[in-house]
């Protein structure tokens, strides 16, 4: 492999046709997580507090998304919604997939705190949704951000997904590229592989720049904690 392959493929306009891409699925990726963790909190909230038919059809809404493909969400979006563009469309399939999910990690945060506290909340004049906001989700988000930005790694991830129906994210741009590198370049292997370990690793660098993030907000946690306990 020769330093030519590199220069083919890293010209000015390609890292700029490269660098559009990685904005979209970003925007993507921020707008499907911050969708999917409203929705899936109340979706949370009434399987685990609204037991009557709000509830259960929260309960069959998650169960039905969390055992099927996300895939297939995003095709069923992309050809039968009636509204916007095929962007838009799968970003709707992408959060109606992941707010499931996060509803489950939202509901094990919810389950893991005391029942004590309702009541404890309730002694002192607090409402029911009082209490939720004030005191039972802050601790429930306290308790997931691990489970939480796991799922958003995987929701980066899976906009690579959104190549697959010519939208122009990161994954559809850099793949593009090998339809014609530069002009008079022959794509090689060497091309391929120097352009696929590109973008495993800018993948990489941002999902474990956001693993770095929690595990020292964690262990910040862990010492102010132990600094208390003292």
């Amino acid at each position: 492999m020769n330093l030519q392959v590199f220069a083919d493929i890293f010209t000015p306009g390609n890292v700029l046709f490269m660098l559009a891409g990685l904005r979209t699925t970003l925007l993507i990726s921020v707008a499907t997580v911050c969708a999917s963790v409203i929705f899936g909190t109340a979706l949370a909230l009434l399987r685990n507090y609204e037991k009557r038919i709000f509830g259960k059809i929260a309960s069959i809404y998650i169960e039905i998304f969390r055992s099927t493909p996300l895939l297939l969400w995003i095709l069923v979006c992309i050809f039968m919604l009636p509204v916007g563009n095929y962007l838009i469309r799968g970003g709707i399939g992408l959060t109606l997939y992941t707010s499931s999910v996060i509803a489950e990690i939202v509901r094990g945060g919810l389950n893991s705190i005391a029942n004590g506290q309702f009541e404890a909340a309730r002694s002192q004049g607090f409402s029911f949704i009082q209490t939720l906001v004030y005191i039972i989700l802050p601790q429930c988000f306290e308790r997931i951000v691990p489970s939480l930005m796991s799922q958003i790694i995987t929701t980066i991830k899976d906009t690579s997904f959104f190549a697959q129906f010519a939208i122009a994210e990161f994954f559809f741009n850099a793949k593009n590229l090998m339809g014609g590198i530069s002009k008079g370049a022959v794509v090689s292997t060497a091309h391929i592989f120097v352009l696929y370990c590109f973008i495993a690793l800018v993948y990489f660098v941002i999902n474990f720049s956001l693993s770095c993030i929690v595990r020292k907000l964690s262990k910040d946690k862990e010492r102010n904690l132990d600094a208390l306990l003292e």
